[in-house]
């Protein structure tokens, strides 16, 4: 019975040795030298101008991102990082990009609508004219009444977007309750009879519009105006189109504001006319997508082949410049380790940071990237093995005020350690919560540490987000200054521990997959 007692206590200190005792404070050294750098002699906000005022627009596939991709990777080699390169991830499809935009209502009266062609759409081929047209359909029977009357219209259907006069800021911080509120494990209390009829609800009105679309193109339509989530003051959103559809019709996505006024004179019965040019450009020469990485070698000549990575989407949409998704956070990423690079901090593993594409049609960078660099016929191979961490930024120009878990309960004592240099910038929440939509998920999805930060939302949800007033002017430059220097840190101390960062159970990995 002893034999066995000190057994379960040796291995209990060697377990506790391995992902307590391990050097996980934090090198306060480095901290300065990092945070001179980034303070003093920031460059993000030059970053984030290349790519948004001088290089603009990034639609994957487009001639900005290629662009984008030249500039990032030449500017990794100016800095001296090591084994740059534009690493194709596989086949994306034909690239596409806005060449004209012009729509106007001229019945009846003239006045210049707000809007630009949706993602993947062809041009009207010169000017048009026609008369706009309601199809006021809410089921496939409704469609019928409109067959036969529709050609060379302009038309428009039923939308719940609206645009109405708000009475709160647009931009918002979180406050001291809201980050508390954060600390707790969320506990679902939804209804599942309620969330399934929401999904039949959206798998109906899907079918619809699908329905309707193909009607639209028998008929011989000439446009189709739509309009997304409203944002007011003449914000719309953009969405994607449908990238392989070789018949699809001219399509602009217009301000809800215009959009909804067309909708109330047509319902008065006032004859409204809409005139269009439009041009965009498809790309065929090329259909690949690629990520740009560049790396700082490790300097442990143990723990020089296992690797820390940093990341963020280099793609956009193109209503705007994609300045806060997400320039922000490529920004953001090229200049923390830009700062590490260039403050001569050591760093025994070695860091790589990947700017991805595809990720706003469904993280097709990040997610072919992990499954050719850390799996191998559906299981993890030697890289996998040699991975400590993945840290994303996609959640706009916020300042970072904590980190997600993802569940990961043994990274709570050392991500709280390591953020206790951060309380006076306002970061130091750490919560064990899931937060999902971005790159940060293909790492977690097969088991890798990966994280995205705690963010002030700024107005990244109202005035932002895939709109046509993503542009510099939103970026908050002492936020992203900020971001870097956290960023950095958090590398940087990755980078160093004697062991990487404890994962998170298989057994759990298992069971939240089903």
């Amino acid at each position: 019975m002893r034999t066995i007692k000190l057994f379960f206590v040796c291995m209990f200190f060697c377990t506790f040795a391995a992902f307590g005792f391990q050097n996980t404070q934090l090198d306060y050294n480095a901290l300065y030298k990092i945070k001179d750098e980034g303070l003093n002699n920031s460059q993000v906000m030059d970053i984030a101008w290349n790519l948004t005022d001088r290089i603009g627009p990034r639609l994957t596939g487009s001639e900005g991102l290629k662009n984008a991709y030249d500039w990032t990777s030449g500017q990794f080699k100016e800095w001296g990082l090591s084994n740059v390169k534009v690493d194709p991830w596989g086949d994306f499809g034909r690239g596409w990009d806005v060449r004209k935009s012009y729509v106007a209502m001229t019945v009846p009266y003239y006045q210049a609508i707000i809007g630009i062609p949706k993602a993947w759409t062809p041009g009207t081929n010169g000017l048009i004219s026609g008369e706009a047209v309601y199809v006021d359909a809410q089921s496939e029977a409704d469609l019928a009444k409109f067959k036969g009357n529709l050609k060379g219209k302009i038309v428009l259907m039923p939308t719940s977007v609206e645009a109405k006069t708000t009475f709160e800021a647009d931009a918002r911080r979180f406050t001291d309750e809201q980050l508390e509120g954060m600390t707790s494990e969320r506990v679902s209390n939804s209804n599942s009879v309620f969330s399934q009829r929401r999904i039949s609800d959206f798998r109906r009105a899907a079918q619809l519009r699908n329905a309707a679309y193909q009607m639209f193109k028998d008929e011989g339509v000439a446009m189709i105006l739509n309009t997304t989530r409203g944002g007011g003051q003449g914000t719309f959103f953009t969405s994607n189109g449908s990238r392989n559809d070789p018949e699809a019709l001219p399509e602009m996505e217009v301000a809800p504001e215009h959009y909804n006024r067309i909708v109330r004179l047509l319902s008065k019965g006032e004859k409204v006319m809409v005139e269009a040019d439009t041009k965009t450009e498809f790309h065929e020469s090329d259909e690949k997508g690629y990520n740009v990485l560049a790396e700082i070698p490790g300097q442990d000549p143990q723990l020089k082949d296992e690797v820390v990575m940093l990341g963020a989407h280099l793609d956009s949409w193109f209503a705007g410049t994609g300045a806060t998704d997400n320039a922000a956070g490529s920004a953001v990423m090229m200049e923390a380790i830009r700062i590490l690079k260039e403050s001569g901090v050591p760093l025994r593993r070695t860091v790589r940071v990947a700017l991805w594409s595809g990720e706003e049609q469904g993280l097709y960078g990040s997610r072919n990237y992990v499954q050719s660099e850390f799996m191998k016929n559906g299981q993890p191979n030697d890289n996998h093995a040699k991975l400590s961490a993945y840290y994303n930024m996609d959640n706009g120009t916020g300042a970072i005020r904590g980190i997600y878990l993802q569940g990961n309960e043994a990274l709570r004592p050392i991500f709280k350690e390591w953020f206790s240099a951060f309380e006076d910038m306002g970061a130091n929440t750490v919560t064990i919560r899931n937060t999902g939509g971005t790159d940060h998920q293909a790492f977690d999805g097969i088991g890798l540490p990966g994280f995205q930060f705690i963010q002030d939302p700024i107005d990244y949800g109202t005035r932002t987000h895939h709109t046509n007033m993503d542009l510099y002017e939103r970026l908050q430059g002492a936020d992203l200054r900020k971001n870097a220097i956290i960023v950095a840190t958090m590398v940087m101390q990755t980078a160093n521990m004697d062991e990487k960062l404890p994962r998170k159970p298989k057994v759990f990995e298992t069971s939240r997959r089903r």
